[in-house]
């Protein structure tokens, strides 16, 4: 029987109609958003099922959006087809911002907690640089010491009869299958961009992104998690999370929150986490929520592994044939 973890999509994956056909065919999936728009005091469900792209991409609305759509899967799988986290997952995982899906779908917080959590993470993330100021690139074709030995001589800003200037670049997301995205001052993340094409890297590319995730810049953000996680009701996941900053098992709710502050500032280590997901017997993922991107980086780390998704009604009506 193969062993499952639940895995929950990241910023990027948003779309413009996600979860409209959801909506028009679960009623739990209604209640979700209907949950989610109370909590916020908007109607971020009509934003996610008409738009505009513009205003839903915006941090503070992606977030708790990509969070709906996963907690509505879920709610949908469990009502619909008794597939529950705590029956079928050994554990979860999220990228990123998916780690409050994840624990919101293991019942560690409440549904509403949990998109204010990311209404404000969304905003702090945002307005902890100032625009123009940051920027991130991906490097394709690339692993991992080869992408950190690239950021630390980007880093180095040389001056003409001036001290040489350090400043920030880091790597964000070591997402697997050659693939790392780096994150810091917009006029480093250039030069790194610059140094890899010099060394040979298959692609390098900035993204179109409105500031600079998961890196040194985002302390302002880190610390406003802080003090909103401090204050915030987190149990026990009903099945342990994979965290981004560690690659392991967690299941303290004291821990959990310092991971989740750390997380900000921190490279996601998804790669990572899905080959200690691997050694811990997994052979099945199943993602949750809006697109396959997750899938896509599973299938590159773990070839042989089972890779399934939950995102629409159809897909959902073929996992449960296979549960």
């Amino acid at each position: 029987m193969p062993v499952y973890a639940f895995i929950f999509p990241g910023q990027g994956s948003q779309s413009v109609g996600m979860g409209r056909d959801l909506a028009a065919a679960f009623a739990p999936a209604r209640e979700v958003f209907g949950e989610v728009d109370d909590a916020l005091g908007q109607r971020l469900s009509k934003l996610m099922f008409e738009g505009p792209a513009d205003q839903l991409t915006l941090t503070e609305n992606a977030q708790p959006a990509l969070m709906a759509m996963s907690i509505s899967v879920a709610r949908v799988l469990a009502h619909e087809g008794g597939v529950r986290v705590a029956q079928r997952a050994a554990l979860v995982a999220g990228h990123s911002l998916g780690e409050y899906s994840a624990l919101t779908a293991a019942d560690a917080l409440d549904l509403p907690d949990t998109a204010r959590l990311l209404r404000l993470r969304g905003k702090a993330m945002q307005a902890a640089v100032a625009p123009g100021e940051g920027s991130m690139a991906a490097l394709l074709g690339v692993e991992l010491a080869a992408a950190a030995e690239i950021c630390a001589a980007a880093a180095v800003l040389r001056q003409e009869g001036k001290p040489d200037l350090r400043q920030v670049v880091q790597i964000a997301n070591d997402n697997g299958g050659g693939q790392v995205v780096i994150s810091g001052h917009k006029a480093a993340v250039d030069r790194a961009v610059e140094i890899a094409k010099a060394r040979g890297v298959k692609r390098a590319m900035v993204l179109p992104v409105s500031a600079p995730f998961h890196c040194a810049l985002m302390a302002p953000a880190a610390d406003e998690m802080a003090e909103a996680l401090e204050a915030a009701t987190l149990r026990v996941p009903v099945v342990p999370l994979l965290a981004n900053v560690t690659a392991t098992k967690v299941s303290d709710p004291a821990i959990i929150k310092t991971q989740l502050v750390q997380q900000v500032t921190s490279t996601v280590r998804w790669r990572e986490s899905m080959i200690a997901a691997d050694a811990m017997g997994v052979d099945a993922f199943v993602e949750l929520g809006a697109g396959k991107v997750l899938s896509g980086l599973v299938k590159r780390i773990l070839p042989d592994a089972s890779v399934l998704n939950a995102g629409t009604p159809g897909e959902i009506e073929a996992l449960l044939k296979v549960f």
